[in-house]
């Protein structure tokens, strides 16, 4: 990888970090989520934010060697 894109995406990675301990901080109010019926415990919305970030970085991560055409 070229150091340009992987200096870019460490600073976006940064950004959301940085946002989500901003948030967290100034908003501890627990939520609970429902999908499809189901019902998670309740959890502040930082723990939600950083959950959801690390699950969309991993997935980002990993699908392109999914769908590689080569």
């Amino acid at each position: 990888m070229k150091p340009i894109p992987a200096i870019l995406i460490c600073v976006i990675l940064a950004v959301w970090v940085g946002a989500i301990a901003i948030l967290s901080v100034q908003n501890a109010t627990p939520v609970q989520l429902s999908f499809l019926g189901l019902q998670s415990i309740q959890m502040p919305v930082g723990v939600v934010l950083a959950f959801s970030v690390a699950i969309g970085t991993i997935a980002g991560a990993i699908a392109p060697l999914i769908w590689n055409n080569k």
